[in-house]
């Protein structure tokens, strides 16, 4: 990539995330076969920090899935695929991250098998958890990059067993600061967007990938979205698709526990925010994070198909899109 390229990348990101400003997409968001070339963008899995079966679930949603898994119930991750500069890069460590690392490194096809990189979110099990197979119980990693927060950074050297991982080298923990963006590669820029959420051990973020062409926006998780300080709606309008926490499609989903205590935006809370946004904007937003009780991991159910009639998009495992 030349120098004038590079250039109107930089430009390109920082009127995008400066959020109040830019110019609104004009071509039309929608997912896009490989050419091999450029930047490729892979769901690896969708499904809330426990998966599906959920552990010790009675419910109908899981009854079945205990003697016959579904394999597209992979926890939510991302994975990127850089082919020019023949680059792997993924979003979340999970507890299905053996699987995921072998198929990102089959779709990618470059002959390797660890990514170049790993950003994380938060510290809750879904999104940190996977680390642990690149300790030397497992693959004995070398200096895997780990991006985290600072609060992250802390808790990963301090506490043990990931302290073992930073210790032995496995990953080398990278910090990163909310609201600054980072060149990963000649084709890849990044910017963590910090969240509201349940911060016990670490903050929480979401992300905006920046390739040469289009942007991603990637938020698994948030208490709602009027406790944020970024308007969400300009957000979105600025980025290419928006891969956003529904985590439960309403509150009469989770009648066991106390949902103050585990807040998430609604799916019918966040379909009522964005209800004034037009057809293109509205195809961009493709919600992901479902928990295990979530009607909309069954294609068949009416709230699936609800959501769909009203132009919005729901995360599937193996769907690709170009950046």
């Amino acid at each position: 990539m030349g120098r004038g390229s590079e250039w109107h990348m930089v430009i390109r990101f920082f009127i995008l995330t400066i959020l109040f400003f830019g110019c609104q997409q004009e071509e039309k968001p929608g997912i896009q076969e490989s050419t091999n070339t450029g930047l490729d963008l892979l769901i690896l899995g969708t499904v809330q920090d426990a998966g599906s079966p959920h552990i010790a679930c009675k419910k109908d949603c899981c009854k079945d899935l205990f003697k016959n898994p579904d394999p597209s119930r992979k926890v939510v991750s991302l994975g990127l695929i850089d082919h020019d500069n023949k680059e792997t890069f993924l979003f979340e460590a999970t507890p299905d991250i053996t699987t995921q690392i072998k198929e990102l490194s089959q779709v990618a096809n470059f002959g390797k098998e660890v990514p170049d990189g790993v950003f994380l979110t938060h510290a809750h099990i879904g999104h940190y958890a996977g680390l642990m197979y690149f300790g030397k119980e497992a693959m004995n990693a070398t200096q895997v990059r780990t991006y985290v927060m600072p609060r992250f950074n802390d808790y990963l050297s301090k506490n043990g067993p990931w302290s073992q991982l930073v210790n032995n080298e496995n990953i080398n923990a990278t910090q990163i600061a909310a609201d600054s963006a980072m060149w990963i590669n000649s084709n890849i820029l990044v910017m963590a967007l910090q969240v509201p959420h349940r911060d016990e051990y670490s903050e929480t973020v979401g992300y905006i990938i920046n390739g040469p062409n289009k942007a991603a926006l990637f938020i698994p998780d948030i208490d709602k979205w009027s406790k944020w300080k970024v308007n969400i709606l300009k957000l979105i309008d600025r980025v290419d698709y928006a891969f956003l926490d529904a985590t439960f499609f309403d509150g009469e989903e989770i009648n066991n526990r106390d949902i103050s205590q585990i807040p998430h935006p609604f799916v019918i809370e966040s379909m009522e925010l964005f209800s004034n946004l037009d057809a293109n904007t509205k195809e961009k937003i493709h919600f992901i994070h479902f928990n295990h009780t979530n009607p909309l991991l069954n294609k068949e159910s009416d709230e699936y198909k609800l959501v769909k009639r009203l132009g919005f998009n729901i995360a599937s495992i193996n769907q690709k899109f170009k950046l």
